[in-house]
């Protein structure tokens, strides 16, 4: 047990294990829609670009989530909307599978895939709160790795395990594709008690109305964007890198047949291990973001990755090299999830956190949406190679801007925000140099 700093009430140090138990259903939603429809939608005649579109739906609510995240902040406590908003996911879940896919069905699957990942919205909201209030700064990088390990291990368990069951539930010859919906659903319901291990974090401002609340916490989102590190945050979040949105393609009948892989390979690949290795990647990054600054290991994963589409690309395609291409990246994309979090975390603070984490998530979002129909275009137009190729030039272009923005950023000057934190933009005026800054704890003191 550790306690607050006016050293009164204790604190409950959860296991970084909870956190991941707790965002799996936020990860599973997305595999299932990435993996097990996107594979599904050419066999039922739907084509690649439909998938894309398909995706983008299930992607559209995890763009504009900013515009929510006061209510979770504001409302209820935390747990209370972990529990209603899992509800909604095993609903939503098994609604995605219940739902035939065919062209004539393809607006109902785009309003249902939206709907359900509406819910999983405010399920990573309550998490992402409940993060932020819970974990010190000295864990923050191996709580970062942990949460999004089971983001990502989510996503494999939603993709592989959906796509298998889809497929071979109750038998292969006739396939009942809302089993896999109704299974990860239950899942869902299980993982909650992981709750259990966490500490509940209350609603903010309860004593005011929540019309004054909101704008309260929209008053910290903007101040905190002001902030340097926040205009940083926020332009490394719209670049175009570190998206992995070509694995999404890959993951397609049509595409992966290229190389030689059928549904069990994909099921495995792009489900299944691709959540084990991109987990690892997460705990690897944990590792490192506890060492090194998590700016840094973004902007390098960026080049990393862009290394591996370029290889995959040159690289014979066979079925071999589609497992091993796949998987290498699947464990690059968990080094950036990971970063991304360490970075996150660093500038948002404790206060309206669900907010703040969710502005940078939503921005993040922002290329993971438009790089699936760019690489989705480009494998129409320049085919598998031209795609990989559009993929890695997109991370090395998106490196090239944020270097020029971190200069004009850099040349800003301080006026106006003397008496400011210069990593999360508090108020520390008063408080002496070298001091912590109560809300995000860097070493900011005013002087």
């Amino acid at each position: 047990m550790k306690t607050t700093s006016d050293g009164h009430l204790p604190v409950r140090t959860p296991p970084p294990i909870a956190f991941a138990i707790l965002i799996i259903p936020f990860g599973a939603m997305s595999g299932y829609v990435t993996v097990a429809m996107a594979f599904l939608c050419t066999r039922f005649h739907l084509s690649v670009e439909d998938g894309a579109l398909l995706i983008a739906s299930g992607m559209f609510p995890h763009v504009w989530k900013f515009l929510w995240a006061p209510i979770v902040d504001t409302t209820l406590s935390r747990k209370r909307w972990y529990l209603i908003s899992v509800l909604g996911c095993a609903l939503g879940i098994t609604a995605m599978s219940a739902v035939h896919m065919s062209p004539e069905n393809r607006n109902t699957l785009l309003v249902v895939i939206f709907t359900a990942n509406l819910a999983s919205t405010f399920l990573g909201m309550s998490v992402e709160g409940l993060m932020a209030h819970a974990t010190t700064p000295e864990r923050r990088g191996r709580v970062g790795g942990w949460f999004q390990a089971g983001n990502l291990g989510g996503s494999g368990l939603g993709g592989g395990a959906g796509l298998w069951m889809a497929t071979n539930l109750p038998n292969k010859e006739t396939p009942a594709t809302w089993i896999a919906g109704a299974v990860l659903g239950a899942c869902f319901l299980l993982g909650s008690l992981a709750l259990l291990k966490v500490p509940d974090a209350k609603a903010e401002s309860r004593d005011t109305s929540l019309p004054r609340a909101m704008v309260g916490v929209a008053g910290e989102l903007w101040t905190m964007i002001k902030s340097k590190a926040g205009m940083l945050c926020a332009a490394l979040c719209l670049l175009p890198m570190n998206s992995g949105t070509a694995t999404n393609i890959l993951a397609q009948s049509e595409v992966a047949s290229k190389w030689g892989a059928n549904e069990d390979t994909v099921a495995l690949v792009n489900g299944v291990l691709n959540g084990v290795v991109s987990a690892a990647g997460c705990l690897v990054a944990g590792e490192i973001c506890a060492r090194v600054n998590s700016k840094k290991v973004y902007a390098a994963v960026a080049v990393l990755m862009a290394c591996v589409s370029v290889a995959m690309a040159f690289a014979p395609f066979t079925r071999q090299n589609y497992i091993g291409f796949s998987l290498v990246y699947a464990f690059v994309i968990g080094l950036s999830y990971t970063a991304f979090t360490g970075f996150v975390l660093d500038v948002i603070g404790k206060g309206a956190a669900a907010t703040k984490y969710n502005a940078f998530a939503s921005l993040s979002n922002t290329p993971i949406s438009y790089m699936g129909l760019v690489l989705a275009w480009a494998q129409t137009h320049w085919g598998e190679r031209g795609m990989l190729f559009t993929d890695a030039g997109s991370n090395i272009l998106g490196l090239i801007v944020l270097g020029l923005v971190a200069v004009v950023i850099g040349s800003i000057k301080k006026s106006g925000t003397d008496g400011l934190c210069p990593v999360c933009a508090h108020d520390i005026a008063g408080l002496p140099k070298g001091n912590l800054c109560p809300e995000c704890t860097s070493g900011a003191g005013a002087g």
